[in-house]
């Protein structure tokens, strides 16, 4: 996600942190022992894990690049030996006769509309075969699937986004604060705003290799835009609800759109998942009561106000919304059908007078889902799966064996929140049509991590008598149901993996400032305090840098509910205290902040950051890992300290990475966050996406560079001094030898 959109905490639930369970820890044999061993079923895409009965072992995984080093120049580093190259930048176009004006700044909305969106994140590739049929082993053709998840404001217009800084009285829609210019304005170009929607969304981009390097076909009939106003499905136990209904579809059967999507998944039946992350800072409401305390996040009240308003709290829907965004403020475009009300919709407050299906009191209701996509049928509709739950979803990532049920694994991104699975009610036979309603049907599950190493899958079901909830709400306000069952809360859940070679889940704990020495378990075992810069600007505390969890499902079956866990690896700096570098990371491999995660089909590991703690030494960067298995280490101590306060926590760790199976593999410019990422099926291309670079400059000053501003000209379409813009791009990756990559 982008770093500089804030992080709610909305999580008041008491559920526990792990302390109390910390006298149960069990010594290591007694970790190893409690679960069966892995089983050699799984399938990940088109990958199968090798057949029993080969009479010749294979050679085993060597990372054989040369580490890159840390780096803050205004450029992406790889190895040597290795080539990165742009494929497709912000204001790209997809469709015949599609220009990038001289300015990116002077891209209308329409055009916006026909071309690559920003903020490029969650990335998948789907072959297509030389008469364009799905063809999951095609190297030379595909469509990539690329989330768009967010705008940087300043870098989409001229002079920034305009705002009428008027003081607005009590009376009116954002009951501001006088004197407070960030709440006070309101945007007053309805242009604007629809640009910025434009780049929201999903990109379908075919691309061919040719002459040995990649492009992008403009004009393909595959090419596709999806943004906040594309017509959608609801589908799942909340379609046709009443808490759905909105004056666009009283049916609740329809709805406009998808939001700050973020990571993703796929389907072994060839589809793809978006999945909604940060869509609750989209939204406003007006006439609300706040927590006294909370006078700059302007957070409705959890202790006050209505039902309705208390379960929008809990999603962390705010009076202000994105304070840079506020469309919600803006007047509304001229139009009708799926183009009416494009920005009020995103005012929450009843309208007097009315009912819920003659005003837009429901709209958040219709975000946050995960999101199925055919991206070979560029007609289809996108399905918003309710069955997976609502919450700020970061990956959807499959585990599927044939003869068992499928497992869908996600994060609820925002500190204090869960981590989840759906398991289907169908049994995978691996040869599922790409047409079906697989994902409405099944039950949903929050994880519960124990302290001994062991863990179990809390079903979010309505014949729960503790959940006292219908399936309809369980699918809406998923958070309440996980509160109410005690599912364990985590460190900024995110991306989601699963190992091809031996079906163990992973999970990125990207940071939590908000942990503390009496909140750390043996899940989130660690708070610490951590200074940035050089003369220090400021202190950091809590899990600063983020840790990657992982769990092996009981017998490798999908539906299992319980596991054993432990975590792999903690993200820290090289010259950290022992009781924070925990996994003893070297210069070569030292990170901070594991946000993206992915597999690649031979079982390396590969990891993204987005980092805010480690940027006074060093940009983001993606690393590559050969792992081992759960249960591989032993239990950890960890001696946690802030300030005066200490506390100690046993925990259960993996076996240290080491300089060889472990590498830094990329660095990015200024200011940007690495996410995204898929190869071929020869393993010869990567794909990987640089978002935001120079994310936190502003549109006057884009000519300096300076460390702690982030200024980036990285992939600037303009280059004159003062007024360069630099573009989020997917990039293609290829070894100089043809070979293939990491190797």
């Amino acid at each position: 996600m982008s770093h500089n959109h804030p992080m709610e905490n909305s999580n008041p639930s008491a559920n526990q942190h792990l302390d109390s369970l910390i006298e149960q820890r069990m010594s290591r044999r007694d970790v190893l022992k409690g679960g069966a061993s892995i089983g050699a079923g799984v399938m990940m895409g088109s990958v199968a894990l090798t057949g029993c009965g080969e009479t010749k072992a294979a050679e085993p995984l060597q990372l054989k690049f040369n580490a890159v080093a840390k780096s803050v120049a205004d450029s992406v580093t790889v190895p040597s030996g290795y080539t990165a190259r742009p494929l497709v930048s912000w204001g790209d176009p997809l469709f015949s006769g599609g220009t990038v004006p001289t300015t990116i700044t002077a891209l209308t909305s329409t055009q916006q509309e026909q071309a690559i969106g920003d903020h490029h994140d969650g990335m998948y590739y789907f072959g297509l075969s030389a008469a364009g049929l799905p063809d999951r082993n095609s190297n030379d053709r595909g469509l990539l699937v690329i989330n768009h998840e967010a705008v940087t404001e300043d870098f989409v217009h001229a002079n920034g986004p305009t705002f009428d800084k008027t003081t607005l009285d009590s009376s009116s829609l954002l009951l501001p604060k006088a004197g407070d210019y960030s709440k006070d304005s309101v945007r007053t170009d309805a242009e604007e705003c629809l640009k910025e929607m434009a780049l929201h969304g999903i990109s379908v981009v075919e691309i061919v290799k040719q002459n040995g390097n990649y492009r992008y076909v403009q004009g393909s009939p595959f090419n596709r835009r999806l943004t906040p106003y594309t017509p959608m499905q609801i589908s799942g136990p909340a379609r046709g609800s009443d808490l759905l209904k909105t004056v666009y579809d009283t049916t609740a059967t329809k709805a406009r759109g998808t939001l700050n999507n973020c990571a993703n998944g796929f389907t072994p039946w060839g589809t793809y998942l978006t999945c909604e992350e940060n869509w609750a800072g989209y939204f406003g409401h007006a006439d609300v009561k706040h927590d006294a305390n909370d006078t700059t996040a302007g957070r409705i009240s959890l202790a006050s106000g209505t039902a309705e308003q208390k379960r929008q709290a809990r999603y962390g829907i705010a009076r202000h919304g994105f304070q840079q965004l506020r469309w919600y403020s803006a007047p509304d475009p001229i139009g009708s059908g799926d183009r009416a009300n494009l920005m009020s919709r995103f005012q929450l407050q009843p309208q007097a007078g009315m009912t819920a299906t003659q005003d837009y009191r429901n709209e958040a209701n219709t975000f946050g889902y995960v999101v199925e996509i055919d991206p070979y049928d560029p007609m289809s509709v996108p399905k918003k799966r309710t069955a997976l739950g609502r919450f700020s979803h970061e990956g959807c990532w499959p585990k599927f064996i044939v003869g068992k049920k499928m497992a869908f694994y996600m994060g609820d991104d925002s500190r204090g929140e869960y981590l989840y699975k759906f398991v289907t009610d169908a049994v995978f036979t691996g040869s599922e049509n790409r047409v079906n309603d697989i994902l409405d049907n099944g039950t949903l599950y929050a994880a519960k991590f124990n302290a001994n190493g062991m863990g179990e899958w809390l079903p979010l079901v309505a014949s729960n008598t503790t959940l006292a909830m219908s399936a309809v709400e369980i699918a809406v306000f998923t958070r309440e149901a996980a509160d109410k069952l005690g599912a364990t809360k985590m460190d900024r859940p995110e991306w989601t993996a699963v190992n091809p070679k031996n079906g163990e889940v992973y999970l990125t704990l990207t940071n939590n400032s908000q942990r503390t020495t009496a909140t750390a378990d043996a899940a989130n075992p660690r708070a610490y305090s951590d200074t940035f810069g050089n003369p220090t600007t400021r202190t950091n505390n809590g899990n600063v840098n983020g840790h990657i969890i992982r769990l092996a499902e009981t017998s490798d079956d999908p539906a299992a509910t319980t596991f054993r866990w432990d975590i792999y690896a903690f993200g820290a700096e090289a010259d950290a205290a022992a009781s924070v570098n925990l996994s003893g990371l070297t210069d070569s491999n030292d990170f901070s902040s594991p946000d993206g995660l992915w597999f690649d089909p031979r079982g390396i590991l590969w990891i993204q950051t987005d980092d805010g703690a480690y940027l006074d030494e060093t940009n983001c960067m993606m690393l590559a890992a050969i792992p081992g298995k759960v249960g591989d280490g032993g239990p950890v101590t960890v001696n946690n300290v802030i300030g005066l306060t200490a506390g100690t926590v046993v925990t259960v760790a993996g076996k240290a990475p080491t300089a060889d199976n472990l590498k830094r593999f990329l660095v990015g410019p200024k200011g940007a966050e690495i996410t995204g990422i898929d190869m071929t099926p020869d393993r010869k291309a990567l794909f990987v996406n640089i978002q935001h670079p120079g994310e936190s400059g502003g549109f006057s000053n884009y000519s300096q560079t300076s460390l702690f501003t982030e200024q980036s000209s990285f992939n600037a379409l303009e280059l004159t001094a003062g007024s360069r813009r630099a573009r989020s791009v997917t990039l293609v990756i290829t070894k100089d030898d043809g070979g293939e990559i990491a190797v």
